[in-house]
């Protein structure tokens, strides 16, 4: 028998262990009727994974297009066929950067950037994942692309290894990005251990280890979930009237005539077809689109 349960899990990911099996060992502890996770971490790599349950799943995209941050060391002297500790060692270099050089390229990774996926990475080739073919043996080649990188600061550095924080938009590869960093300073460079910190809304204060969590599941504990709304922290969220439950949850749109002045001038700011939450009782009723004098649910959480 499923389990209704909708909200926020904020798993503290293990290394060594990928993101669809922490979703499948949560599947079996808890049977939920829906459950996915927002952003993929590689099995090398920790911390912050959301892990959506039930209606939650249906704000997955939110999170995913929120900002995530990183905290990852870049061993130099070195590139490797994976860009991380787990590849084969295809380049090496005796030069090491002092921390000022490190400081001075920072520049030159902040902002939009165009950056070059790693060839082991999920991407599509031909209908093929590029990991896949990479494994094979098999060319691979990706074309760079805009992202985004709001900052880039160093935390330490030995001489060997810097730790580097990120902050950055959807799309970013940190594994590109130390392989590039060390391209830049003539070394060579790969991330020897990575770390997230932030999701979108979802911070590594409220993460919890997998390990940890299924102690309390075994062990009979109250488990407190996080309310579907955080997910659209940066979104704004109207409370609807009891009459308009009926015509959200087929679908249909409704006038902004019920709302309050200050709600419609604040609707009145949103550019045409911005995405509003729809709350009633604090309970997440629907998604919907600005269109004037009306907003049409696109996604409907309710029956």
């Amino acid at each position: 028998m499923k389990n209704k349960i909708n909200g926020w899990l904020i798993i503290d990911k293990p290394i060594n262990t990928g993101s669809a099996s922490v979703v499948s060992r949560l599947k079996r502890l808890l049977h939920p009727e829906r459950i996915g996770h927002a952003g993929t971490l590689d099995p090398l790599a920790t911390g912050v994974l959301p892990i959506a349950l039930g209606s939650a799943t249906k704000t997955v995209p939110f999170v995913m297009d929120g900002k995530k941050t990183y905290v990852f060391e870049v061993t130099w002297g070195v590139q490797t066929e994976t860009d991380d500790r787990e590849g084969a060692v295809i380049c090496t270099s005796s030069l090491r950067p002092s921390r000022e050089d490190a400081e001075k390229i920072i520049p030159s990774f902040t902002g939009t950037i165009l950056q070059t996926p790693p060839a082991y990475s999920a991407l599509k080739v031909n209908g093929k994942r590029a990991y896949s073919l990479a494994r094979k043996g098999q060319e691979v080649t990706l074309s760079a692309r805009p992202v985004q990188i709001d900052s880039l600061r160093i935390l330490s550095h030995t001489g060997e290894t810097t730790v580097f924080e990120a902050v950055c938009g959807k799309g970013t590869y940190i594994r590109s990005l130390g392989r590039e960093m060390g391209e830049k300073l003539g070394c060579y460079g790969f991330i020897s251990s990575l770390r997230r910190t932030k999701c979108g809304p979802f911070d590594i204060k409220n993460a919890i280890l997998l390990e940890n969590f299924e102690k309390e599941v075994y062990n009979g504990s109250s488990l407190n979930f996080i309310p579907v709304l955080t997910a659209l922290d940066d979104i704004l969220v109207l409370a609807v009237e009891r009459k308009d439950l009926n015509a959200l949850a087929h679908g249909q749109a409704i006038g902004i005539d019920s709302f309050s002045s200050a709600e419609k001038e604040r609707l009145s700011r949103l550019a045409p077809q911005s995405v509003v939450g729809l709350a009633f009782e604090s309970q997440l009723i629907a998604l919907a689109k600005y269109e004037g004098a009306h907003l049409k649910p696109f996604r409907v959480f309710v029956n």
